[in-house]
């Protein structure tokens, strides 16, 4: 449920598609800086903290160790005296995506040259070997 003081726990899990026990251990765990309550003692979820968990689970989605995250979430509390620690491991973590991303665009390259012989082998009714394919006879 949401209201004017902030997101309960199960109307985030469903804006974020992260599950109620994953918003849990991220607390948990020092992943998200701690989560307001409310008076009867609910996590009550405002925008900066919504924003906060978008970060979090962007950063975790494209890899950042457990660890960094920690280090970031720390920092974070410590205000703007922390700039320089959370720009040097989101710079670092920013060269660790583009990597990937160069990787699985090599992979990618290696799966549509695959799937371009296969299709080339199909039109033209050989297999792999270059041998013709005979279509199997059906069974009476």
């Amino acid at each position: 449920m949401t209201t004017s003081t902030g997101a309960g726990i199960r109307a985030v899990a469903e804006r974020t598609g992260l599950s109620v026990d994953t918003l849990r251990w991220y607390e948990k765990e020092g992943l998200l800086p701690p989560v307001r309550r409310g008076p009867d003692g609910r996590r009550r979820y405002d925008e900066a903290a919504l924003g906060f968990l978008q970060l979090v689970s962007a950063l975790r989605r494209t890899g950042m160790p457990v660890a960094d995250v920690r280090a970031f979430v720390r920092a974070a509390e410590e205000g703007a005296a922390s700039y320089g620690r959370r720009m040097a491991l989101l710079t670092a973590h920013r060269a660790a995506i583009q990597r990937r991303q160069e990787e699985l665009r090599r992979d990618l390259g290696l799966v549509e040259a695959k799937i371009a012989h296969y299709s080339d082998l199909v039109a033209r009714g050989l297999d792999c070997q270059g041998l013709p394919v005979h279509p199997a006879k059906e069974n009476p």
